[in-house]
């Protein structure tokens, strides 16, 4: 009998996420969008935010680099852009869902190195220009991340991260991810890399939660309540069932989406979302 593979809730997530967003607003990315002040806060205006944000991440590839090696691509739009550019690129992914739709976004000639960046093994002679994580940084373990990176690039070449980190913010933030900024900065001081770029650009991704809080309430709440209620009033005895079982989960659902918390102030106070451009020195 085949051995039954565990599904990640969170990938089942975001490739539903991504399928929603690329049936109502045409967009095929999962990255943030980069909301300059002449673009308004709106849903429809997403995919113009997302073109600016891969337009601001290939806008700091230096005019040296013709390979790269996306670390966590995602959905392969980014992937596919550099490749339309003329940039050799590969990805790595931990994630059977999305790989197979960054392969269909990016094309059969776009190598997906399958698994987490940790476990990825490369030929002792594969080098890239440069290893870019865009969103992904924080996915990965701080204290290995950046020594792996280096021997994966030529002597001179680049590492380029965008990506949100956690601040020293009193209390407790309903908005998870990123490595704490302090202990980044220590890795990076450690590394040996040179700082070439580093721009704050918490400011233009914050209102991405104001987005988020508005699905909550007015998308993700309605339909919440249509299905509670359609599933109390015809299975009444399994809805109390199902309540109870799964009251901690429903909580934290709750809590994390639907409390209003979620929001480009609360990210703005414990997020602080960076770009650093680094350079391998020496051999």
């Amino acid at each position: 009998m085949a051995k039954t593979v565990k599904v990640d809730s969170k990938e089942v997530g975001l490739v539903a996420g991504l399928n929603l967003f690329n049936f109502f607003l045409g967009t095929r990315d999962l990255h943030y969008g980069l909301w300059e002040e002449d673009l308004e806060v709106k849903v429809q205006n997403l995919p113009e935010a997302q073109r600016r944000y891969s337009e601001f991440l290939i806008g700091h590839i230096p005019q040296d680099v013709k390979s790269i090696l996306d670390v966590g691509c995602g959905a392969g739009g980014l992937a596919a852009e550099l490749l339309k550019r003329g940039y050799h690129v590969e990805g790595v992914s931990p994630s059977p869902l999305l790989s197979e739709t960054a392969q269909t976004q990016a094309g059969e000639d776009f190598l997906i190195h399958p698994g987490r960046f940790e476990d990825v093994q490369f030929s002792l002679d594969q080098q890239y220009d440069m290893l870019m994580f865009s969103e992904s940084f924080q996915y990965i373990t701080l204290n290995m991340v950046l020594d792996k990176a280096q021997s994966l690039i030529r002597p001179g070449g680049y590492i380029l991260i965008c990506d949100f980190f956690k601040t020293n913010a009193p209390g407790k933030s309903v908005i998870g991810g990123g490595h704490r900024l302090d202990d980044f900065v220590q890795v990076l001081n450690d590394s040996g890399l040179k700082l070439l770029a580093e721009h704050d650009i918490t400011r233009q991704t914050a209102p991405n939660l104001d987005l988020v809080d508005q699905m909550g309430r007015e998308l993700i709440l309605p339909t919440m309540k249509l299905i509670g209620y359609a599933f109390s009033n015809n299975r009444p005895w399994l809805s109390r069932v199902f309540r109870w079982k799964f009251r901690k989960r429903l909580a934290k659902i709750d809590y994390k989406y639907l409390s209003g918390e979620r929001n480009a102030e609360s990210f703005a106070k414990y997020k602080i979302y960076k770009l650093y451009l680094l350079q391998k020195i020496g051999d």
